[in-house]
């Protein structure tokens, strides 16, 4: 446990900062399941559309540094790639 004042106030700080952003992951996680999503019904118009909304929140949570920008960028390139394999 936290022994000064400092120490302690460091431990909310991180609580708060720790769930933050975990929900930004989340919001990460649900722009890909949701191009994945357009891709499974089959719909490429609406599986660009989707995919262009979801990289910018993919984008902004990898400018945060939530996620590596490599992972970004690999999330990136898997669903375009899944997108253009629609016929």
């Amino acid at each position: 446990m936290a022994n000064s004042a400092q120490a302690r106030k460091r431990a909310r700080q991180s609580i708060k900062q720790n769930m933050h952003n975990a929900s930004l992951r989340s919001e990460l996680r649900t722009a890909i399941k949701k191009v994945q999503k357009a891709v499974g019904a089959g719909d490429k118009a609406a599986a660009q559309k989707i995919y262009q909304e979801s990289v910018s929140v993919i984008d902004r949570i990898a400018d945060k540094k939530i996620v590596h920008k490599n992972k970004a960028a690999r999330h990136k390139s898997r669903l375009s790639a899944q997108i253009k394999a629609l016929a």
